[in-house]
């Protein structure tokens, strides 16, 4: 976990302002108070500058300009996509240690996040759920940890629409993701690819796999869904996670997509 301290020293060069004969810069440290405060309470920028004594257009900057330093800093060692067959095995593993579900490489699902309708968009962003949304598409391993995101396709879109135009789709379909050989389940001898889990939004590849459609499914298939749901969900729980702890997700965001898609990249 980084520390406050920690989190300055990385991204306080990236955000840093020289002092002017007009006016003395905000000190890096108070500039991180202010987006830190902004993300855990969700806090209106208007309700921020009575606390701070910052004007709202100077909030509205530093908002923008830090959350896009946080991600570019930390980008590349908390969110660490596996780039090997071993580092895959590793995520397989810990899944069927922990949740009964061998060959299994993350659980792979999006979320609407409520934005304020932006101006002259029409229905570019209303979602099925009767909101504007922009989507935040994402994979997850066995500790609720984010492997791959995808963010700043409109609510209109599905999350099968999202994964078809991702990096990660592409990736799988070119074999540059290096994912482990089939293998045979334990007990078997039948090869069998290793997969992500997703819901009936995505189409069913030989690297994504779903629940058996329908009711009155026989008892192995309905222990198969059942352990399938059990797996599927951990996006769904860090999904909740992440709007627990940064109560900003919790209502609707900033329409600048610029904006909000550098937000939901920082968390």
């Amino acid at each position: 976990m980084v520390r406050l301290e920690q989190l300055i020293q990385l991204v306080g060069p990236k955000i840093a302002k020289k002092d002017t004969p007009m006016r003395q810069a905000i000190p890096v440290k108070e500039r991180m108070v202010v987006i830190l405060r902004f993300l855990a309470s969700g806090d209106s920028y208007s309700s921020l500058q009575f606390l701070f004594r910052i004007p709202v257009c100077t909030i509205s900057r530093i908002v923008t300009e830090t959350t896009r330093a946080i991600y570019d800093v930390l980008k590349r060692e908390y969110l660490r996509f596996p780039n090997t067959a071993e580092d895959w095995l590793r995520i397989s593993e810990t899944f069927n240690e922990r949740w009964n579900f061998p060959h299994y490489l993350g659980a792979l699902d999006g979320k609407h996040f409520v934005i304020q309708a932006p101006n002259n968009s029409g229905s570019t962003y209303y979602n099925y759920k009767g909101t504007h949304s922009i989507i935040l598409m994402a994979t997850v391993d066995a500790n609720y940890k984010f492997t791959y995101i995808d963010v700043g396709y409109n609510g209109r879109a599905s999350d099968g629409g999202v994964f078809e135009n991702s990096s990660l789709k592409k990736g799988l379909e070119e074999n540059t993701v290096r994912l482990p050989p089939p293998e045979p389940l334990p007990g078997r001898e039948i090869p069998v690819p290793y997969v992500f889990v997703a819901d009936d939004a995505f189409v069913m590849r030989s690297y994504i796999l779903k629940r058996y459609p329908f009711r009155n499914q026989p008892a192995p298939n309905l222990l198969f869904n059942y352990r399938l749901s059990r797996a599927h969900r951990i996006v769904e729980n860090a999904f909740g996670i992440i709007a627990n702890t940064f109560r900003v997700l919790r209502r609707p965001i900033d329409p600048l997509t610029a904006t909000v898609a550098n937000l939901l990249r920082s968390l």
